[in-house]
């Protein structure tokens, strides 16, 4: 059995370091909101569907997606926005899917999927377990300021717009902890080897 692992988290929380931690253990990451980006391009039938929501404009001529003109779009109106997520989501989740049995038939005891709207879309549903990466807020800000170089507000605006942290814990199975000051390789090591297990291929 090769089990579903989703791991989310509030931005700054870390969960893209924890992930990188357990590539090293040699499991296999899928990156959510990076082959969105991909099938955003590459998938007809999505193109096809962004097309139709938000008119030509939303590609280049050359076929790259125009993310600033939809942006433009989708965040003045809620309900495009909503719209895009629900052409989106699931073409991610059926590609997750079709990754997820790949790994599956290369011996894999489990896969992990990494994205920041896991529970807000829906696809934790469609998941064996769902690990959620916590951190204090102040300690997030100064992460995202560091790394973006974005102002303190402008990442409080953000996080606003974010489901709350406490939110996300409610539906977790698993928290790890990254605040700093609790190592992380433990806690990474600890769920690996309760994964596997869980798995029945330890």
């Amino acid at each position: 059995m090769t089990l579903r692992v989703g791991i989310t988290g509030g931005i700054g929380s870390g969960k893209t370091t924890v992930c990188a931690m357990f590539e090293i253990l040699g499991v296999p990451v899928y990156y959510a909101d990076d082959r969105a980006r991909a099938l955003i391009v590459e998938n007809e039938n999505l193109r096809a569907g962004i097309t139709e929501l938000l008119g030509e404009e939303a590609y280049h001529p050359d076929g790259s997606y125009n993310r600033t003109f939809v942006a433009s779009v989708v965040f003045a109106q809620p309900e495009k926005l909503a719209a895009l997520n629900a052409l989106v989501h699931p073409a991610v989740e059926t590609d997750s899917l079709s990754w997820h049995e790949a790994m599956k038939a290369a011996g894999h005891a489990y896969t992990i999927k990494e994205a920041a709207l896991m529970i807000e879309s829906g696809a934790y549903h469609f998941l064996d377990y769902l690990v959620v990466v916590t951190a204090p807020e102040e300690v997030r800000v100064q992460r995202v300021i560091q790394r973006d170089g974005l102002s303190e507000n402008e990442v409080y605006a953000r996080i606003k717009r974010q489901m709350p942290e406490a939110e996300k814990l409610v539906l977790a199975d698993f928290t790890i902890v990254n605040d700093g000051t609790k190592a992380l390789t433990p806690q990474v090591w600890a769920l690996h080897r309760r994964f596997t297990a869980l798995s029945g291929t330890s």
